[in-house]
């Protein structure tokens, strides 16, 4: 069946390798969004002539409509644009691979709209997990992991009751500084903390992947996604990232899915799903590999899984907090303006503010997410 796609975030590295498959597939795109990136946007919209695409910077939209005066695409802007897109009835599928909190608003207006979702925005269900998975609940629709760990997990339980589930185990690289101390981190540059060991991704997820503040919003997220508490969700160092993750059953037999670091690959489950066609990712060569090594995680020198279990158990707003704030100290970091050890340090003390533990909507995130942003 030939679908059309609409993607948000398609500038951004799981944007541009969604947009692979989805060329190598032969399907269409029915709608694309960036925040700023006017050039890799026009040229995006050249190749692929969405009817629709948004940009959420007010002037990056108003310069792309100048450039790409003489085509059809209709170009929305600012964030009710990229809202618009999602909720736009064209597409079969909404990717959203948006970066940051700025993606919750777009996954809400997606599911509303009754689209399935292929989900690469990490904060919608760590900061809005309630809102979203309500959403899709009761539209119907589907809620499709796109992260490698998640799509690992989804795929092991295909087939599967979830009464007979254990316990999940996400697998962590590591980062770059695994074995590192924090006095031995204190000094690190942000060209240190790009360096990942296994995998190619943006700036933001990069850094969050070496302090492990990445796993933290995986655990989150898992939580939500499969309907487990945290104390049934475990971490475990996997420095080759060829086991993407696992899940334990109740006779403890343990399922994993393996292949090579390749996004590409849980980007197309999301679009095919249930089906599997040909991908052009790489087979895994087992012998080649060679040895595949596990480690528990350091919580005394890494903080951050530590951190977002008592953020989880408190509940509430206090998963959005976290991110908030690790959100805007990771940008710090990236402009020089604090220490890398600093980061955890920023995040720690959401969990110290007397913030509701209940429901909420998405002015109370959106509100929280501003005020920690600008205080920071």
């Amino acid at each position: 069946m030939r679908k059309k796609i609409t993607v948000l975030g398609s500038t951004g590295s799981i944007g541009i390798q969604a947009l692979e498959v989805i060329e190598a597939l032969g399907w269409e795109i029915s709608g694309l969004a960036a925040s700023s990136s006017v050039e890799t946007l026009e040229a995006q919209i050249r190749k692929f002539r969405p009817p629709l695409a948004a940009m959420a910077d007010e002037a990056a939209a108003a310069d792309l409509r100048v450039r790409a005066a003489d085509l059809p695409t209709k170009i929305l802007s600012g964030p009710e644009g990229i809202r618009a897109l999602a909720a736009d009835p064209a597409p079969d599928i909404v990717l959203n691979a948006v970066v940051g909190m700025v993606g919750l608003p777009p996954t809400l207006a997606a599911a509303e709209a009754g689209h399935d979702i292929a989900l690469a925005n990490k904060e919608s269900l760590v900061a809005g997990g309630a809102l979203v998975t309500e959403a899709v609940r009761r539209r119907g629709v589907k809620l499709l992991p796109v992260d490698s760990e998640h799509s690992a997990i989804f795929q092991c339980l295909q087939g599967q009751s979830q009464n007979a589930v254990k316990k999940l185990i996400l697998t962590a690289s590591g980062g770059p500084f695994f074995g590192k101390t924090i006095e031995e981190m204190a000094a690190v540059a942000p060209e240190q903390a790009l360096r990942h060991p296994t995998w190619r991704m943006g700036a933001k997820i990069t850094v969050d992947s070496a302090t492990m503040m990445n796993k933290g919003l995986e655990l989150t997220e898992a939580c939500w996604l499969f309907g487990l508490p945290p104390e049934r969700v475990e971490v475990v160092i996997h420095r080759e990232s060829i086991i993407h993750s696992l899940v334990e059953f109740a006779d403890s037999a343990a399922l994993a899915q393996l292949g090579l670091p390749d996004m590409r690959v849980p980007i197309q489950y999301a679009l095919t799903y249930p089906e599997r066609c040909p991908s052009p990712a790489q087979p895994l060569d087992l012998a080649k590999i060679g040895k595949l090594t596990f480690f528990p995680p350091d919580d005394e020198n890494f903080p951050a899984l530590r951190l977002w279990r008592q953020a989880i158990e408190k509940g509430g707003l206090y998963p959005a907090a976290l991110n908030a704030a690790n959100e805007a100290a990771v940008a710090l970091f990236l402009a020089g303006k604090i220490r890398f050890v600093d980061i955890a340090e920023r995040v720690a003390r959401q969990l110290e503010r007397r913030l509701p533990t209940g429901m909420y909507i998405l002015e109370d995130v959106m509100g929280l997410y501003e005020e920690i942003v600008g205080a920071l």
